[in-house]
């Protein structure tokens, strides 16, 4: 239940984390019939997968390494999944080799994170907040970003809960809130409608306040925003901000802010949980210390927020990995602590930026329209104009999936070149928005990128 109690919304957690933690066996009714226990049900077939993970297409990941494995042009110039081609600082890397001679940082840590960790975030992100964040009440660490969110899923959904996602998504998301037992309402983002023929911005990728207005029912418990954006690379205006967060306080729907390129930003850009009172109350922000140190193997991410959210993802995150690796949360700690004075957050911002564009001078040099981003390391690129051979040999398992697809796998085979299918990250009823674009990750050496260039000049005899 939701109640208001002293000005403060009080929003009720999971059961998960309310009721006593110890079982008891009892039966399960599946009809009027006589009862069957579960394991009666599942005696019948010892192997049989739970719904939630049974079914599944094979993954874009998957698709796209084992043919980056097959590919005839080796070596493969992987600019599909969004990881760094290069170390992380060098400040970060020597206080992560010393946490490893501390006998403390080599412990569990509290399952809430290391309170060197907590502090530094605090301080660094109270600037940005407008007020003094308390780490002890008001920030919780996590095992990545991702584990954080599916911590902030499992204590405030209960199955039927409905969760609104916009499209495009982060995959993960989806299969977070379905272990939940959520119900996922989508909403698309409207893309560019010149987006196949000229070069458009990230910014054009519009929000129908109406269709999100509409969505929201007494079902509502969560809306999930991603600023900025992957895969698209929009940074949300404060007005757009400003009228989600107003419906969100309006109908008592907690936001879950994915922010984890929220250093990688290239106009400006507002932090939903900065604009009200009413607003904040509301509102966990998500951040990766992954993407910030360019070390997204090391898997520390965070959550700030309100006590009265926050303590329940605490609770959530230690059911589900108890604590996070603990001289990794020491060297996050020291990065914070020292990238001021190396001026790391102007540097990645600036470096980051000078990739993009190099990377994109290629698709002004082939004639093929991209969406320019507004932050993160990702950029959309149209091929529309790129005709695949008609008797192309795609293995069964690409064919029967969308256009894009199709041009991933053939930058594979025929140019050595890995890129990601966005169909990925919409629903199948729209999925043909974005069927002859690709993804492409520029957080790579700018030679990795040269040569990736090199490679894409590959495309011309395919334009038409």
């Amino acid at each position: 239940m939701k109640s208001v109690c002293s000005n403060t919304i009080i929003l009720r957690p999971s059961l998960l984390l309310t009721r006593p933690a110890y079982t008891v066996s009892r039966p399960v009714f599946l009809s009027s019939k006589r009862p069957f226990t579960h394991t009666a049900m599942v005696r019948g077939d010892p192997y049989k997968p739970a719904a939630r993970v049974a079914g599944q297409k094979q993954d874009v990941w998957t698709i796209v390494n084992e043919a980056a494995a097959a590919s005839p042009v080796q070596p493969i110039v992987n600019m599909g999944q969004g990881f760094f081609g290069y170390n992380p600082p060098g400040f970060v890397v020597n206080a992560a080799k010393g946490a490893l001679d501390r006998v403390e940082c080599n412990q569990y840590s509290p399952t809430k994170g290391r309170p060197r960790l907590k502090k530094a975030i605090a301080d660094a992100y109270t600037p940005f907040f407008g007020r003094t964040l308390d780490p002890e009440k008001e920030v919780t660490i996590t095992t990545g970003a991702n584990e954080g969110m599916l911590s902030a899923f499992m204590a405030f959904i209960e199955p039927g809960d409905e969760v609104i996602v916009f499209e495009p998504f982060f995959d993960q998301y989806i299969s977070n809130i379905q272990m939940a037992g959520g119900k996922i309402v989508y909403i698309p983002l409207d893309p560019p409608a010149r987006g196949a023929t000229e070069n458009t911005s990230a910014a054009e990728w519009t929000l129908d306040m109406a269709k999100l207005e509409a969505a929201m029912t007494d079902k509502t418990r969560m809306i999930v925003l991603n600023t900025p954006h992957n895969p698209i690379g929009k940074v949300f205006h404060k007005d757009e901000l400003r009228a989600i967060g107003d419906l969100c306080v309006k109908n008592k729907v907690i936001i879950l802010s994915d922010e984890v390129y929220d250093r990688l930003y290239y106009v400006p850009f507002t932090r939903i949980a900065t604009l009200s009172p009413e607003i904040a109350d509301l509102t966990l922000t998500v951040g990766s210390g992954g993407k910030n140190f360019y070390a997204t193997g090391w898997r520390v991410g965070w959550l700030i927020g309100p006590e009265h959210l926050i303590k329940y993802v605490s609770a959530a995150h230690t059911r589900i990995c108890y604590s996070s690796v603990s001289p990794l949360q020491e060297a996050m700690a020291i990065g914070f602590e020292e990238a001021d004075k190396h001026n790391f957050w102007d540097e990645t911002k600036q470096e980051m930026k000078a990739k993009m564009d190099l990377f994109n001078g290629i698709w002004k040099e082939l004639d093929l329209p991209f969406s320019d981003p507004e932050g993160g390391y990702f950029v959309l690129v149209n091929l529309a104009k790129v005709k695949l051979p008609a008797d192309y040999p795609f293995p069964p398992h690409v064919a029967s999936r969308p256009r894009d697809f199709k041009l991933s796998w053939f930058l594979i085979m025929e140019l050595g070149v890995a890129a990601i299918p966005p169909t990925e990250f919409f629903t199948d009823d729209n999925a043909h928005i974005v069927e002859d674009w690709l993804r492409f990750a520029v957080c790579k050496e700018d030679s990795v990128l040269e040569e990736a260039k090199n490679r894409l000049r590959g495309l011309k005899k395919f334009i038409q």
